[in-house]
């Protein structure tokens, strides 16, 4: 079977990264087991050295390594210096188990507790040498030196930190520049290929044709999605390369490329809506000379696309041929009379759109002034130290430094000379997100023995062999960079993984290789027990309840938004509720996935397929509320400067679309209020404790809308609402008539108003949906209660009331 593209750029990747990282393990290899007597002399804990290089190079660019050599540095300042004060002041002779764990402990709490301020390579290397430091210290005694030790355990990482940064260079560097620069390349070559094949679909004048098409366009789309995350990954890292290679300046790439890049996507999206639905074109819209107009515009799409990606002069690609109006678009000169014309006019509107973002000025996308000083002034009042100091954001620190305590003091009692296997693991492999506890204990368990038992292997076969041992290192570093890509281990497993491999490889002189192993696995699993332990005690929350909470706070961010419509909202307020209902979307995802991946015990089983579709349904449902901020606009700009009339008659568009909005977000409201409930009985038990047993159906501060309803119909919806807008256009074009002088552009107002009508439509489908996977929610959460959502919601109103 011939291996695909996609195949092939993932060996590549793989290859690469694996060969960076066994060169730098060759380096700290041929430095320690080579090197001259005062190198052995100062290193002495290579097995860190090992550590420190797996924790910065692993899927590294030269700027992610510059910027690994100023976190070390703040790691060991972190680290070392309090170490050296504190092994004076007790004497490492006095140091027990439970002192050492007790240092070890607080020092880590220091060190994790600044949550957002420190990177997190900064947080796990400080908590590996912490380990070294007081553990080393306790299992030597006396014989420790109080300000050589420490200072040791500094030189180790050191050259962990040169062997990473001469691995980057050699044979040539790789700049985060560059992939960077790669993935907007590409990126921009997916988008011009989906418009294409959009357009194919589009025009196509059989179902399977197009839908063959929509499947090619989502393929690249999901590849689109992989890059933007590389972009994400990079771009921090370009800034630590640009002083060293400023003389490169074909190189640079504007910061806000990518951004613009992604910005694109909901225009596709979008197209990619209207032909997912299936929707039948009449073909009376795509008459000859109309098809030829979309192919023009096409043809300028993909040019614009291609500017923003490239950017070459203006003398090559005038301004001017952009801004030329289309054709195709001003024979629109009426509002489509049902809604099945509507798909029509929105993947036009689309068309536009995308097109509108792609010629943008990097300034038209910049908040103004006064917005900016106003979240200033927020996040200012925001940021008291007095807030942030709460069990919340410092439970982090609090369960890291009682896992690590933990761990050394059990790893301690069972091997005193091996106790530190136990703290390293919790150490280097530190997360401040929630994690899915059990799946990353089992994949970094799963990863260190498979690791360990490779390097007892190699060492069986190469026992005589030192060279051929390292040579060895590099299929297994291969083998762990596909561990790392994988969705089964994860960056989690792939890590442990190589560094179970390495430390037995990579050093000599520690012992017989299967004893070592057969320790090191023990203390392994000592210091991950500990880690399951300490989250069960402090944070039993289930990942299934996070993924419930999220839900919840996805509902609220959908009712902030929805009620952005009609409130006359700024810019930057509108782009802030979007970002917020985005970002809550995520959150929403990635707690559903934890969720799926833990074990239920006892529990009711998680809804996973549910959750999904609700976060699909959500998903779709901020896209169209975004489509109809930028219909919104687009009619502002027309009316911007008109006559008294033409701001009237669109007023009554807004409070059209206001009462759909307003109605969704009340929706919403109820669906936080719904989600948030432990159970139905403990709600019931709520209302009798509160003399609320007998309740009304009519009791509630807000009305409660439902889109399940036979008179709350999209389809009966959304043609009251073409009724309206073919009123309200017919009054915008009279009174600019009666000045004797068009001004409004009419095919603009006619997409404007027909990508309304579409987005309140499907808004109303979207909603029935999500009312039904709700209900299903709930119903699984209850199984054996009947769900009514509005005699619940209802109830919960009556409770607070």
């Amino acid at each position: 079977m011939p291996m695909t593209e996609r195949g092939r750029a993932m060996w590549r990747k793989c290859l690469a990264s694996a060969f960076r990282t066994a060169l730098a393990c060759t380096i700290v290899g041929a430095a320690t087991l080579y090197g001259p007597q005062w190198i052995l002399r100062y290193v002495a804990f290579p097995a860190f050295s090992y550590v420190t290089v797996i924790l910065i190079i692993t899927d590294a660019t030269l700027g992610d390594t510059l910027r690994g050599c100023w976190l070390a540095l703040y790691a060991t300042c972190q680290s070392v210096a309090p170490a050296i004060i504190t092994l004076r002041l007790i004497g490492p002779a006095r140091l027990t188990a439970g002192t050492t764990a007790l240092a070890a402990a607080l020092a880590a709490f220091v060190v994790v507790l600044p949550n957002g301020s420190t990177h997190l390579v900064a947080k796990r290397i400080a908590l590996g040498q912490i380990v070294l430091i007081y553990v080393i210290g306790y299992i030597n005694g006396a014989e420790t030196e109080p300000v050589m030790h420490p200072l040791r355990v500094a030189a180790s990482t050191a050259l962990g930190v040169i062997a990473c940064v001469l691995a980057l260079l050699i044979p040539l560097p790789r700049l985060a520049t560059c992939e960077v620069k790669e993935s907007c390349k590409e990126i921009g070559q997916s988008l011009t290929t989906r418009v294409k094949l959009y357009m194919k679909a589009f025009c196509a004048e059989d179902a399977i044709s197009a839908m063959a098409s929509v499947s090619q366009a989502r393929e690249l789309s999901h590849t689109s999605s992989k890059r933007y995350q590389t972009l994400k990954r990079y771009q921090p890292s370009m800034k630590w390369e640009r002083l060293p290679f400023k003389i490169w300046r074909w190189q640079n790439v504007s910061d806000n490329q990518g951004e613009k890049l992604q910005s694109m996507e909901i225009a596709l999206r979008g197209m990619e809506m209207v032909l997912a639905s299936k929707s039948t074109i009449p073909p009376s819209l795509l008459a000859g000379e109309v098809k030829d107009g979309i192919k023009n515009m096409q043809e300028r799409v993909i040019l614009s696309i291609k500017r923003v990606n490239n950017t070459p002069q203006p003398s090559v690609t005038p301004e001017t041929d952009l801004e030329k109006p289309d054709e195709c678009l001003q024979t629109l000169q009426e509002i489509p009379g049902t809604s099945q014309d509507l798909p029509f006019y929105f993947f036009l509107f689309c068309l536009r759109l995308l097109e509108t973002i792609s010629t943008a000025k990097p300034e038209e996308n910049k908040a103004k002034p006064e917005d900016i000083n106003k979240g200033s002034v927020k996040s200012k009042s925001s940021r008291s130290w007095i807030s942030d100091w709460d069990s919340k954001k410092a439970m982090p620190a609090i369960k890291l430094s009682l896992s690590l305590g933990l761990a050394i003091f059990l790893g301690s009692l069972y091997s005193k000379p091996n106790g530190y296997w136990a703290g390293l693991p919790v150490a280097i492999s530190f997360a401040a997100a929630r994690e899915a506890t059990f799946k990353v204990a089992n994949v970094k368990a799963q990863g260190t023995v498979i690791g360990t038992v490779y390097g007892v292997m190699g060492c069986f076969v190469f026992q005589r062999f030192l060279t051929v041992r390292f040579l060895s290192l590099l299929p297994w570093f291969i083998f762990s960079s596909f561990l790392s890509k994988s969705r089964m281990y994860g960056q989690a497993g792939g890590i442990s993984a190589a560094i179970g491999a390495v430390l037995i490889l990579g050093r000599k002189n520690f012992g017989e290789p299967s004893d070592f192993a057969i320790d090191r696995i023990v203390e392994t699993f000592i210091g991950l027990s500990c880690s399951i332990a300490v989250e069960l005690v402090l944070q039993p929350t289930r990942a299934a309840n996070v993924a419930k909470l999220e839900l919840s706070r996805s509902f609220h961010a959908l009712y902030e938004c929805a009620s952005m419509f009609g409130a006359k909202p700024s810019k930057a307020e509108i782009v802030e509720s979007q970002k917020k209902l985005r970002s809550h979307l995520s959150a929403l995802k990635k707690s559903t996935e934890e969720a799926q991946a833990e074990p239920s015990f006892w529990f009711s089983p998680f809804n996973a397929s549910c959750y999904d579709k609700l976060f699909k349904s959500l998903c779709r449902m901020a896209d169209l509320l975004q489509f109809s901020g930028h219909a919104i606009g687009f009619l502002g700009e027309q009316v911007k400067g008109k006559s008294p009339q033409c701001k009237e008659v669109l007023r009554d568009v807004d409070k059209d679309l206001k009462s759909v909005t307003q109605s969704i977000g009340l929706l919403a409201k109820s669906f936080e209020e719904v989600t948030l409930l432990k159970s139905l009985d403990a709600l019931e038990k709520a209302l009798v404790k509160n003399g609320n047993s007998s309740w009304d159906i009519e009791l509630g501060k807000t009305p409660n809308p439902s889109f399940s309803s036979p008179e709350s119909e999209p389809e009966k919806i959304v043609n009251t609402y073409l009724q309206h807008c073919r009123g309200v256009a017919d009054g915008m074009f009279r009174a600019e008539e009666e000045r004797e002088e068009v001004k409004v552009d009419k095919s603009e107002v006619v997409l404007s108003f027909s990508a309304l009508g579409f987005c309140v439509e499907k808004m109303g489908k979207e909603a029935r949906e999500i009312e039904e996977m709700v209900k299903e929610v709930v119903q699984s959460e209850n199984p054996s209660s009947h769900v009514n959502l509005h005699e619940i919601s209802c109830k919960i109103r009556s409770l607070y009331k």
